[in-house]
């Protein structure tokens, strides 16, 4: 019989678990103090647990703990690491490690199913969603795991295509029984899934990064397919419908490719598309991928953009490209 994963399951998950095993209900919180807090590897460790009480746990479940098998590292100090996962797949995680920053960037599936031009995972098609456990496992088994100060799910896959498993993860995170981070250490980057983004925006405080990369319909529906049926404008008056209150930030991700979204013609949709909400603009080096036409902007009009951005009072940040020689930027991650 194959084991269930212990590592991942939330508090009332493991109120469950201790009552189909006849233990005390405060045996689940006791799990989730060493699952979280304590970090153990194995069920043997969990030691105010009775012997017979471990040993039902370990006749039905596995810790659930899985360590990178690879590590790269690039010549600014960003690390990437491969995991494995479910059925045999794998992905990848990036860490970043700034003065006052250290940031992991994690996956939420293994490939993924919308095939935006300019990300190389898409190219390589979906594999498998990840379990809470799959995801959190990342963060956890890291040896820079208890310096992390953010993480984001910027990695490979669509985070809101995997929304339970997600959401899950956020809870592990961000609750006292689990990580007990706050949330404003967290961002999620999605295309913008828009019954999906609801329910994220109403069920956890996390940051939200909307991939926009165009202001116009059809030109967005060039490079991300997504646009067809989820439009960059239904998406930002989505957006206008919540309170964000002032310590939730709201953003937009905008790759920039040479004379295809850097014009000032961009400029002014953008303005108009975003006009009144309090949100700011990542600009981001489009990063190379193998067979693709797109050709990024010169550091030189990715300034220009940015200023005249600012001169239309939206705050404004030029995204630093980080592990670009190892394959670890912004949409290379491709478990290569």
């Amino acid at each position: 019989m194959t084991k269930k994963m212990l590592f991942g399951k939330t508090i009332d998950e493991l109120k469950e678990i201790v009552k189909q095993l006849d233990l005390p209900l405060f045996a689940a919180g006791q799990i989730a103090e060493w699952l979280y807090h304590k970090r153990v590897c194995s069920i043997d460790e969990i030691t105010n647990l009775s012997k017979k009480a471990r040993d039902l746990l370990s006749e039905k479940y596995d810790m659930g703990i899985s360590v990178p098998i690879k590590e790269q590292i690039s010549k600014d100090g960003t690390k990437k690491y491969l995991f494995p996962v479910n059925d045999g797949h794998f992905v990848e995680s990036v860490f970043i490690p700034e003065i006052n920053r250290k940031t992991l960037c994690i996956s939420s599936q293994s490939g993924c199913k919308y095939n935006c031009a300019f990300c190389m995972t898409g190219k390589h098609g979906f594999h498998t969603q990840l379990s809470a456990g799959e995801i959190v496992n990342q963060i956890r088994c890291i040896p820079e795991s208890e310096n992390l100060t953010n993480v984001v799910f910027m990695g490979m896959g669509e985070p809101l295509d995997n929304f339970d498993e997600v959401l899950k993860s956020i809870k592990i995170m961000t609750s006292e029984w689990g990580f007990g981070w706050s949330p404003r250490r967290i961002n999620l980057s999605t295309i913008g899934i828009i019954p999906i983004l609801k329910q994220i925006i109403e069920n956890s405080d996390v940051h939200i990064a909307i991939s926009m990369n165009s202001p116009f319909h059809d030109e967005r529906k060039m490079i991300m397919p997504i646009e067809e049926k989820y439009p960059i404008a239904q998406i930002v008056d989505t957006l206008r419908q919540y309170d964000f209150g002032k310590q939730r930030r709201i953003s937009f991700e905008y790759i920039m490719f040479n004379n295809l979204n850097d014009t000032e013609k961009h400029i002014k949709g953008i303005s108009q598309l975003l006009n009144g909400l309090r949100c700011r603009i990542n600009l981001i080096k489009y990063h190379s991928i193998p067979d693709s036409p797109l050709q990024g902007s010169s550091e030189k009009k990715r300034e220009w953009f940015s200023e005249q951005l600012n001169k239309k009072n939206f705050i404004t940040t030029m995204r630093r490209s980080r592990g670009e020689d190892i394959f670890a930027a912004c949409g290379q991650l491709a478990n290569i």
